[in-house]
């Protein structure tokens, strides 16, 4: 079976998408790193060196310094499937970040969206 494309795609070529999409509702680049952040365990100089290295998805979040245990609490529904019936580990995550910037650009609250 092969592997879906976005496993392949660079993370750094869909970051500005998940920035920009923050920023048309009125949340900022700092908030998506926060949210990343709380995910994946990168701090921002890490953060940085991913995108500028041009990591793909699978590495990203293989390299992942810390997952979040809290991310298993992300539920609902994105690109037509709930998150938490995703069985292949690395499309949960890079799903569960998907619906985390979806809830940052709904103006969800930053502290409901980072399951505090």
């Amino acid at each position: 079976m092969t592997k879906h494309r976005i496993y392949t795609t660079s993370f750094a070529s869909v970051y500005p998408l998940y920035v920009a999409k923050a920023e048309r509702k009125g949340r900022t680049r700092a908030e998506v790193d926060q949210v990343i952040s709380w995910l994946t365990g990168y701090g921002q100089k890490e953060l940085e060196t991913q995108l500028e290295n041009k990591t793909d998805f699978e590495t990203f979040f293989a390299r992942a310094p810390k997952l979040n245990p809290s991310r298993a609490l992300i539920k609902g529904v994105i690109c037509g499937v709930r998150v938490e019936d995703i069985k292949e580990p690395t499309m949960q995550e890079i799903r569960y970040l998907d619906k985390l910037i979806d809830e940052l650009a709904r103006g969800k609250a930053m502290d409901k969206i980072l399951r505090k």
